[in-house]
């Protein structure tokens, strides 16, 4: 069963993402961006070709002719990936075949307006089934 891990109160959700990311790269899994949301899409390609400044995360669009060679994709679809190891959500659904991934990972900001739809996403999974993590970002901070 998908282990799913919510990080909650993240001032940067996308700087969590990016982070998360190379983390799985780094462990050699394959990783899935889920971001439907063009210009979600765009930041997330933008910070992780950008940050850090010394590091590369190899990634492209779930739709680039590469997609089969490449170790983290951007985009919708789950089914470009040769296995599914890691999906992070950056979108405020649960995103589709979340279950046939290792693990799926939720970021969810500091604002309200990404708060509700997150506890809907937690109650979601939890009355499914799916055991649930939370990691509660202003215990990181300072």
């Amino acid at each position: 069963m998908t282990e799913i891990a919510f990080y909650t109160f993240a001032d940067d959700p996308l700087d969590v993402a990016r982070r998360v990311a190379a983390k799985a790269y780094g462990q050699g899994k394959q990783v899935m961006i889920y971001a439907p949301d063009a210009a979600t899409a765009d930041a997330i390609d933008r910070r992780l070709w950008t940050t850090p400044a010394t590091g590369f995360v190899p990634h492209c669009r779930d739709s680039d002719a590469l997609a089969g060679e490449t170790p983290v994709l951007i985009g919708a679809s789950a089914d470009a990936l040769r296995s599914a190891d890691v999906m992070i959500n950056l979108h405020h659904e649960q995103p589709p075949a979340f279950a046939r991934f290792e693990r799926l990972v939720e970021i969810i900001g500091i604002d309200e307006a990404a708060r509700e739809p997150g506890r809907a996403r937690w109650r979601f999974y939890q009355s499914r089934g799916y055991a649930l993590t939370q990691h509660d970002m202003r215990q990181r901070a300072g």
